[in-house]
């Protein structure tokens, strides 16, 4: 299933940021070594991240924590074949967070 326009796909692209250092790609990965003496990315070559991109990135590493207690609740009940997925609330759940990114990105009339 695809959601939203598909004419500015980027995936599988490699990319570089300043904190992460140069883009690793197929052909500078071979060697380990190699991977290590990759010069800095070019200017030409940075990303510039969108606000909603950006909002995005910050909203999910300010919500790293979890609940490990809950994930070992989880995990147990896949492994004895007990864990049900309720389809039905997932799609509510990602409704409302669409509908609540939408509203908090959209300008104020």
């Amino acid at each position: 299933m695809t959601i939203g326009s598909t004419t500015n796909k980027t995936q599988g692209l490699p990319v570089a940021s300043a904190a992460t250092g140069p883009a690793v790609t197929p052909a500078n990965a071979r060697n380990s070594a190699d991977t290590a003496a990759v010069a800095p990315a070019e200017a030409s070559a940075q990303v510039a991240l969108s606000s909603t991109a950006a909002s995005l990135l910050s909203a999910s590493a300010s919500t790293a924590d979890f609940d490990s207690a809950k994930v070992d609740r989880i995990s147990q009940a896949i492994e004895r074949g007990d864990f049900k997925v309720d389809a039905g609330a997932i799609a509510d759940k990602l409704i409302a967070n669409a509908a609540e990114l939408l509203k908090k990105n959209s300008p104020e009339s």
